[in-house]
């Protein structure tokens, strides 16, 4: 097959068939897919973030999948760097890199590049993390907009881990995060041929979908998966902590709550997600064709080949 483009990228929100389709493009194209979803890269929770099952992943190369452990604050840009990598190796390969995930910023990662914020050094971390332990998210929120009144506008007062992370950046800098966001490393797709597609199904229909399969997910052993985490005794703030369904489950296994509760709590937080993920894609993902479901393949065959 002889393909025009560099790389597929597949987005959409959740349960919206990505994985499914990215498969049946790497099997006729003999690519590799590559994941782009910020839960997924976390080798803890493979049920509760439906990951693809080994029997998925024999049916073509799958890498980033599972690769971190859950105690790793995995950024953006750490995933940025990471997939710049094996992209090089793919190229050397002559395998097309099939890209999937529900992530919008690592896509923009991938093809916008991401400001050129400093490391924050791991004492400074340490400290903040500390002394936001214990304390709750708004308060922290408070924090931050008497030290930086235009970062916290833009965060949400229970977006615990954005709000560390501002916090973290000014104590190591002295700077605003939104000061660097005019200093841009460019994306490892900038400029490169691509394939990409946003996946829309019916909203009535991902609903349903999303609800069926988080009871799925309960049934395939998702709670043992969130006690084993809870077992580690990992920062709260961290983002596999957050994983959606996990923050319910963890309370019901506290005994703070029913599993019915904990399910429906696991099911609302991922019906909300799925907004968020389109609303996501009509600001930012300009010139990305939508398409339901059903038509992504022949859609991406045209993209494909001349």
């Amino acid at each position: 097959m002889s393909l025009k483009v560099e790389a597929v990228l597949i987005a959409g929100p959740t349960a919206s068939g990505k994985s499914a389709l990215a498969i049946q493009i790497a099997r006729e194209t003999g690519g590799t897919v590559v994941n782009a979803d910020s839960m997924q890269v976390y080798r803890d929770l493979r049920v509760i973030t439906n990951r693809p099952t080994p029997a998925e992943e024999a049916e073509a190369p799958h890498r980033l999948f599972g690769s971190v452990d859950g105690a790793v604050n995995f950024s953006a840009g750490r995933y940025a760097e990471t997939a710049a990598a094996l992209l090089g190796s793919l190229a050397e390969q002559g395998s097309l890199p099939i890209l999937v995930g529900g992530t919008g910023l690592y896509f923009k990662a991938l093809t916008e590049g991401l400001s050129d914020i400093p490391a924050v050094p791991d004492p400074v971390r340490e400290r903040v993390r500390a002394e936001a332990e214990g304390r709750s998210s708004p308060d922290l929120h408070a924090d931050l907009a008497r030290q930086d009144p235009d970062a916290a506008a833009r965060l949400r007062p229970g977006d615990r881990q954005r709000i560390l992370r501002a916090l973290e950046v000014l104590a190591a800098t002295g700077r605003s995060l939104l000061s660097f966001h005019d200093d841009r490393i460019p994306g490892p797709l900038a400029g490169r041929r691509l394939a990409r597609i946003f996946l829309a199904p019916d909203r009535a229909e991902l609903r349903a979908r999303i609800d069926r399969r988080f009871e799925d997910m309960i049934a395939a052993g998702a709670l043992d998966e969130v006690a084993a985490l809870a077992e580690r005794r990992l920062d709260p703030a961290l983002p596999v902590m957050r994983a959606h369904g996990v923050p319910g489950l963890l309370a019901h296994l506290r005994g703070e709550t029913g599993l019915a509760d904990a399910i429906a709590r696991g099911q609302a937080d991922t019906r909300a997600y799925a907004k968020r993920q389109f609303t996501w894609a009509r600001h930012q993902m300009d010139g990305w064709p939508w398409a339901p479901p059903e038509a992504g393949a022949e859609q991406l065959r045209a993209m494909l080949t001349d």
